[in-house]
């Protein structure tokens, strides 16, 4: 018996994705918002506190390439739903640590359950959308992710009402009651039926070192490495030490220059990443390079961005240009899916994805170091920045050599819609 899906059915799996992607980075940002409350009651140096974050940023980068290979071999909601179930478990664990031995246990555990859920729900979200909505049903997800950064300060609020494992343990509850709903909701698309030949040869399993080596043989997948680790670079640079910036370069407090740095910022990027997503999709239906060309010209508008903005004494200019540079630069965020499914094996986009994760937690722990490197050695913010400025420029020119598979050009933009068979 057959049974199809409603055609509001990929939509809706974009929308129960936001409410998991939202409730992951959520996690990684209120700790850091409640860190009073948890040095009152676990002692520990300010090292041992940005080691917390540091093990998970580690574990989730190097697990990356392997989760992505496992929402490629096997079944991308049951990775989903058991990376929600295991992330549950753990941030309800979480709130019962006493010791900071505990509390890093929990946050490299963290890391491992983190890591299965980006590449398999990127990758399932471009299987039920393959053409005219791609772009902004990645970029729709994408910005479910940018909320729940912006409300990391739920939790400091919760820990000043309760207490930090307050915050830890209700989430940990809300977890698992939505992973069983995902349970009876989420589901992979059916495979097209292929005709049976009698001389055609058995599917072979997907293996982690064939999805390597496949991805690693083409040359845009290696051009693609290097201008999102480029692009890692400036994102984390610009995002960890703008609000000193603002402090330091305008006099502002450390509450002005945070609400400069996170609430304007994020929210020009949440409405750049559903702009991009629609821009490219617009534009992909008369051009097969839409999908590159939006996030090209997003980097290229965004570079002059931060580096007016750094180059400025007048704080509303800066406001302004930092604004124009986030809301440009996550043009890329909403479309690198969709420009992986144009250059890499169907068979191997979680994978490839999680490989790109891998290579960003790397570039992106490494901005961060290299910035406070450099200002221990008395180099200003202003120069880092427009030095940034130009490294976004090469990143936008490697972006521009990428070109479409021949296969994908012709991918018609109405299926994505169409009835599922079960």
């Amino acid at each position: 018996m057959t049974q199809s899906k409603p055609s509001f059915y990929p939509w809706l799996v974009v929308g129960l994705l936001c409410v998991v992607g939202c409730l992951n980075y959520l996690d990684r940002m209120m700790i850091t918002t409640m860190r009073g409350s948890i040095l009152a009651e676990i002692p520990m140096t300010d090292a041992q506190f940005g080691l917390l974050t540091s093990v998970f940023l580690w574990i989730y980068g190097l697990l990356s390439p392997l989760a992505g290979f496992l929402a490629d071999r096997f079944n991308r909601s049951r990775v989903i739903i058991g990376s929600l179930f295991v992330w549950s478990i753990v941030t309800w664990f979480t709130a019962r640590a006493t010791t900071f031995e505990e509390l890093l246990l929990t946050r490299a555990l963290m890391g491992i359950s983190e890591a299965c859920y980006i590449p398999a729900a990127l990758a399932l979200i471009v299987d039920y959308h393959r053409g005219a909505t791609r772009s902004l049903a990645t970029g729709i997800h994408m910005g479910g992710i940018m909320i729940g950064q912006s409300l990391g300060f739920v939790g400091g609020w919760l820990a000043e009402k309760h207490s930090w494992s307050y915050a830890f343990g209700v989430f940990g509850l809300i977890g698992v009651g939505y992973a069983v709903l995902l349970a009876f909701t989420l589901r992979d698309p059916a495979r097209p039926a292929q005709p049976v030949l009698s001389n055609a040869k058995p599917e072979s399993p997907i293996r982690f070192k064939d999805a390597i080596a496949d991805l690693f043989s083409r040359k845009a997948y290696l051009i693609a490495l290097t201008f999102w680790g480029l692009g890692g670079i400036v994102s984390w640079l610009v995002v960890g030490w703008l609000p000193t910036y603002y402090k330091e370069h305008f006099n502002l407090s450390q509450t002005v220059a945070g609400l400069y740095a996170t609430g304007y910022f994020h929210t020009a990027s949440l409405v750049g990443v559903l702009t991009g997503g629609f821009l490219a999709d617009r534009w992909s239906r008369t051009n097969p390079r839409g999908r590159i060309l939006v996030p090209f010209i997003g980097l290229v508008i965004a570079a002059p961005g931060i580096f007016i903005a750094s180059s400025t004494s007048i704080l509303p200019v800066a406001i302004v240009c930092f604004m124009i540079y986030a809301f440009t630069r996550t043009f890329l965020d909403a479309n690198m899916m969709p420009i992986l499914c144009l250059i890499a094996d169907e068979r191997y986009r979680a994978t490839g994805y999680g490989v790109l994760n891998l290579v960003a937690c790397i570039v992106g722990g490494v901005g961060l170091y290299a910035g406070g490197m450099l200002r221990d050695a008395d180099i200003d913010l202003s120069r880092m920045f427009q030095v940034a400025a130009l490294t976004m420029l090469v990143s936008a020119a490697l972006l521009y050599t990428i070109k479409p598979k021949p296969e994908d050009i012709s991918e018609s933009p109405e299926i994505e819609n169409k009835p599922v068979l079960k």
